[in-house]
């Protein structure tokens, strides 16, 4: 009989391994949790959404800095008019009220906004002009500008502007869309080891069930025998038999339930276009026994303040937020900017044949061509020093809005303390299951190792004529439970390990899984 329970007893860890790593029948596939997380991870929607959400964010943030791009702008325009003169030379009746003018000009502005709030523009215009009016000495007439403008805040805009500020919210929400795929990507892995580890403990309750149908098949059998050899009444055999009957109606609970745990795992897992995979049984390959140790939970603590993500999101919003009030801040000051330009002008026409003024220099005789030619000799110029005051009378809006940034920030502030400690508890939570679970597994093991020593005593007794069917099979429920109860310590010892990984925020880092950000 010790042979017996000695043959069941490896037969018992036999079926622990083929339940996590056995060879897999046809219609099963081989599973690593390596590749159950390599294949969520390419695969799995929402990953691809905050993917996706992060690339926009990104090109935002890259679109806000096309405002420091050059502006080119080109004009043309073209008019005529007949206006009534009130010149004194033009009253008699010899000359008429009114003149006819004609003109076309085209000119080019290049713009540049400096990092200072600054704007830099250089400018070229060209025109042609023409009149009968007698006072005109030229006709056509073409007239030449080219410049340069530098306007600059002194005071409003200086510091912070509309282009300044755009660009630090794009960049603090492309810096939060990052943080947001790496909670997702933590979420993602913790959630396929959870639905992985749940069920290699499934399968192995399977085989718990499986070992106790065949414990209750051998009672039956056994008891049989006694019956047949008029040793026992035959009423002695309703008790195995019920008994295997509802350990049967215990395999199909186990079964279903590990068949659900398979779903799980490939709801994690699988993506729409995996539709030859969600038909498949997957069998784990890893195996949840692993050595227990204990966890310094002063490193925990100080790994999660710097890797959770949701602080960096939180931090991308206080970003944000002091951006906002620099610029509220600034829009309360008065507008003060120093402009500075220079131009040079250059003419050139044909004499006006209606007018009575004599030969006009040679130098100015031509057109489009020599009137720019004439900017070069520098006897036409402009140089022009300005100062602009604005005075907002009330400034309700800039005050407003300043007000309203100030308390953003400090929500921000206030959210980030209650983020901070929020993730200290989650650790210290994490720490206090994984060490329990640690606990619990010799615990389990000593009590299997209890239940068996239990049973292969009962079952010499019942040998012996000194026990009974209800003994024995009462012994072979507790072994059952004791290895249930074994599984599931060592199965919450892998969640909890999973759980202090994404409290954390390493988990990824510690499988090994890289971020696209």
């Amino acid at each position: 009989m010790n042979s017996f329970m000695l043959r069941k007893g490896l037969a018992w860890s036999v079926s622990v391994l083929a339940a996590i790593a056995g060879p897999a029948e046809a219609a099963e596939r081989s599973l690593s949790l390596h590749e159950a997380i390599e294949r969520a991870v390419e695969r799995n929607d929402q990953l691809a959404r905050d993917r996706e959400t992060m690339e926009a964010a990104g090109a935002s943030a890259g679109a806000t800095r096309g405002k420091y791009d050059p502006v080119f702008e080109l004009n043309s325009s073209w008019g005529r008019s007949s206006q009534p003169t009130n010149q004194a030379f033009a009253v008699t009746p010899a000359l008429p009220l009114a003149y006819e003018n004609k003109a076309a000009d085209a000119g080019m502005t290049l713009r540049q906004l400096l990092p200072v709030g600054g704007t830099l523009s250089l400018r070229a215009l060209g025109s042609r002009q023409s009149t009968n009016a007698t006072y005109a000495p030229f006709s056509p007439a073409y007239d030449t500008q080219v410049g340069v403008e530098l306007r600059q805040p002194l005071w409003r805009d200086r510091a912070i502007d509309s282009a300044r500020l755009a660009m630090r919210v794009a960049d603090a929400d492309h810096q939060g869309a990052g943080a947001a795929l790496r909670r997702s990507l933590i979420e993602t892995v913790a959630a396929v080891e959870r639905s992985y580890w749940s069920l290699v403990a499934a399968r192995l309750d399977v085989g718990v069930a499986e070992e106790a149908v065949g414990l209750a098949e051998d009672q039956l059998r056994e008891t049989k025998i006694r019956v047949r050899a008029g040793t026992a009444p035959s009423t002695e055999l309703a008790q195995p038999t019920a008994e295997l009957e509802r350990r049967r109606g215990e395999l199909l609970a186990a079964n279903e339930s590990a068949s659900r745990a398979g779903n799980e795992l490939k709801l994690n897992m699988l993506s729409d276009q995996d539709q030859d995979l969600w038909t498949e049984d997957f069998v784990p390959g890893d195996t949840a026994f692993t050595e227990a140790g204990p966890i310094d939970v002063s490193a925990a603590l100080d790994r999660a303040l710097k890797l959770r993500p949701e602080l960096e999101a939180v931090g991308a919003e206080t970003r944000k937020a002091q951006a906002q009030v620099a610029y509220a801040h600034d829009g309360e000051h008065p507008s003060l900017d120093a402009v500075v330009s220079y131009d040079r002008y250059g003419l050139a026409g044909s004499r006006n044949l209606s007018s009575p003024f004599g030969s006009l220099p040679a130098s100015m005789d031509g057109d489009l061509g020599d009137s720019f030619h004439s900017l070069s000799n520098g006897a036409f110029d402009g140089v022009r020093f300005a100062l602009v005051l604005g005075l907002p009378v009330g400034n309700r809006e800039a005050r407003g809005n300043s007000e309203a940034a100030e308390h953003t920030v400090r929500a921000a502030g206030a959210e980030m303390a209650r983020l901070r400690n929020s993730i200290r508890v989650e650790v210290l939570d994490a720490a206090a299951s994984l060490e329990t679970a640690r606990q619990r597994i010799q615990a389990a093991r000593a009590s299997r190792e209890a239940a068996e020593v239990q049973l292969r005593s009962e079952k010499d007794r019942y040998a012996s004529g000194l026990s009974t069917n209800f003994l024995v099979l009462t012994r072979q429920n507790q072994l059952s439970r004791a290895r249930l109860d074994e599984i599931a310590a060592l199965t919450d010892y892998r969640l909890a390990r999973t759980e202090i990984g994404r409290a954390t925020g390493s988990l990824p880092q510690d499988r090994g899984v890289q971020t696209d950000h």
